[in-house]
């Protein structure tokens, strides 16, 4: 399929994270400069805050979410991609997303495709829903 016969409906899905490990949230704490204890410290996390573990970040969420985007689309096309956290994504999780094109339009000289975004764990509970745009035409065209 090219971007020419993209079309109102279909759907993108891939999964972006299976058993999601704890080390995997240490070291995008490490990447992110985000230190915060309840991404990393289990005691502070159970005994102090109350969950029932540490967690993931949400931008590291957002950053799996955006892999299908990139995948199906490359990086350089993404003109929007705005998400909101639903659920607490724990380590163990295996995150799967589905993106489905809702409108296909033009602005100005721009083509793009609006997608809406769900992300689920390997429950089915959604722990992200998110919309993003994508160019169509070639993105050397900044008009």
């Amino acid at each position: 399929m090219t971007l020419d016969e993209l079309r109102v409906g279909e759907t993108f899905s891939a999964q972006v994270v299976d058993n999601l490990s704890r080390t995997q949230i240490v070291q995008y704490a490490g990447a992110s400069g985000d230190y915060n204890p309840l991404h990393s410290d289990e005691v502070y996390a159970t005994q102090v805050a109350g969950y029932r573990s540490i967690f993931a970040h949400g931008m590291l969420t957002m950053g799996l979410t955006g892999k299908v985007l990139t995948d199906a689309f490359g990086a350089e096309r993404i003109a929007s991609f705005g998400v909101r956290f639903v659920d607490q994504v724990w380590p163990g999780d295996t995150l799967d997303v589905t993106a489905t094109v809702v409108a296909l339009r033009q602005e100005g000289e721009r083509r793009l495709a609006d997608l809406d975004l769900k992300t689920t764990n390997q429950d089915g509970v959604e722990v992200m829903s998110g919309r993003a745009s994508v160019r169509l035409d070639s993105p050397s065209n900044q008009s």
